[in-house]
């Protein structure tokens, strides 16, 4: 525990670090970060133009982006693998113009802990746009090497990147599946 509290702090002093997530392999930082997550844009050679998921430890968490959901709603899908889709006014560096943001509820209690200190977290997958995702601390750092603070590793992990669904237009749209 000691070890995943540490990890949370070290996020939220605007470290950039790649860890299991409850999918894949993350390159991760704090939301909050504008500096650190134009970094992971860089390190990744992501599209500008194309926002990254933010994990969050608990519903409040939506507050914070000024979100109002309702419960009732989230359980549907959350905890667990799937990434909806929602409206956001503020955080532009974030939603990259599109007005709206990806937020997933993990079912993993290390990495609840970990969003427990750090706050959300931007956290695509561990690998360079057009490459494969990361599945250890050893492919991941085959992408990033030295340009990363930390590395967490879990083994070998043999998930997919989560499902994504937009609740934009007042109905559920697959996005990825």
């Amino acid at each position: 525990m000691d070890v995943l509290r540490e990890v949370g702090k070290e996020i939220k002093e605007g470290k950039i670090g790649v860890i299991p997530t409850d999918t894949v392999y993350g390159i991760v930082c704090s939301a909050f970060d504008k500096k650190s997550v134009e970094k992971i844009y860089k390190l990744r050679k992501r599209d500008l133009k194309k926002p990254m998921i933010v994990l969050i430890s608990s519903l409040k968490d939506l507050k914070l982006f000024g979100i109002e959901m309702d419960k009732k709603t989230v359980d549907k899908y959350w905890p667990g693998k799937t990434s909806i889709i929602l409206p956001v006014k503020k955080f532009e560096y974030l939603h990259r113009g599109k007005k709206s943001l990806a937020f997933r509820l993990p079912d993993d209690s290390n990495l609840i802990q970990i969003l427990k200190v750090s706050g959300p977290i931007v956290a695509p997958s561990a690998n360079v746009e057009g490459k494969e995702p990361a599945t250890t601390v050893e492919e991941a750092k085959k992408y990033f090497g030295e340009q990363i603070n930390f590395y967490l590793s879990a083994g070998k992990l043999k998930s997919k990147p989560s499902k994504i669904i937009s609740l934009l237009k007042g109905k559920v749209e697959v996005v990825r599946k």
